[in-house]
């Protein structure tokens, strides 16, 4: 069993404090620290470790997602989509994304159902809060923190627009003293993942895999050819942010489905995400084109 309860507790305290310098809890955080190091690490990224794919979905609403007008309703999760995800052998991970409406309630009723089955769940709960940029820095750190404490086992931060940036979002997990899983500390168990999407961060590629302190880099393809206005371009762009993750030793994540997944694998992505009713068909595909 993970030993996430003492590591929540802490980040409780923290949270309720977290804008500013002056720490009350700082021992406590060092507690926190040291009961996280004694965690086992997620099988996800002891794959990721040795250089092998992962595969993963995006956590499907439990709810409609369109009313009878065809208007677009908000996403429902619940505990027992989470047990079902739980039961799945075939994933390595659920990506519960949240950009576009951030809810700590969905968190942790995953993270619930999760762990609702008769030994706690092994798959790792990866969760996307909307950009620093659509709230502000001190939201953004609020949404990590939050969203630790609920129960992911990593956050995801699309849009990130520089390496200063970049040194902004590590700066959240190191004020909670997170144990992230990064090049320099391999024994982490917690996941922070940078998404470039947009064209001035692709300029910084180089400069953004550098920053020290986080565990996987991503392109969001389909932002980035929207803002390059040509999908040729979104891929070199692609392409230019899986070299510089491979360069710096980080894995690198991408949607993939039946047709490409292979070839995805091939060029060396290490995260392999799917979505809707023939997710693990492909996930077949993909495990098997990975040999596992």
């Amino acid at each position: 069993m993970k030993l996430r309860t003492p590591i929540l507790l802490a980040l409780a305290l923290v949270t309720a404090c977290s804008g500013g310098d002056a720490d009350p809890e700082a021992s406590t955080r060092g507690d926190a620290v040291m009961t996280a190091a004694e965690s086992p690490q997620l099988p996800l990224i002891e794959l990721w470790a040795a250089g092998t794919p992962a595969f993963g979905i995006f956590v499907p609403s439990a709810g409609p997602m369109r009313g009878p007008d065809g208007e677009r309703l908000p996403p429902v999760y619940t505990a027992e989509g989470g047990a079902q995800m739980a039961a799945n052998p075939l994933l390595d991970y659920v990506f519960l994304n949240l950009e576009y409406g951030y809810d700590p309630a969905a968190v942790a009723a995953i993270r619930e159902g999760l762990d609702s089955s008769e030994r706690v769940s092994d798959k790792a709960l990866l969760v996307r809060i909307p950009p620093i940029s659509t709230d502000g820095p001190e939201a953004a750190r609020t949404r990590v923190h939050e969203a630790l404490d609920a129960g992911a086992d990593g956050i995801v931060l699309p849009h990130v627009r520089s390496a200063e940036e970049a040194r902004q979002a590590v700066g959240f997990f190191e004020e909670v003293n997170a144990d992230v899983w990064s090049p320099g500390n391999p024994d982490g168990t917690i996941l922070a993942m940078l998404m470039i999407e947009d064209p001035g961060a692709l300029a910084e590629a180089a400069q953004i895999a550098d920053v020290p302190g986080y565990s996987v880099l991503a392109c969001g393809i389909g932002s980035l050819s929207q803002a390059l206005g040509d999908r040729a371009a979104g891929e070199a762009g692609n392409q230019e942010v899986l070299a510089q993750a491979k360069r710096v030793g980080l894995p690198d994540m991408i949607t993939a489905n039946a047709d490409n997944v292979a070839q995805r694998i091939e060029e060396g992505f290490l995260g392999l995400l799917m979505s809707g009713p023939d997710a693990d068909a492909h996930i077949e595909i993909g495990r098997a084109a990975a040999g596992r």
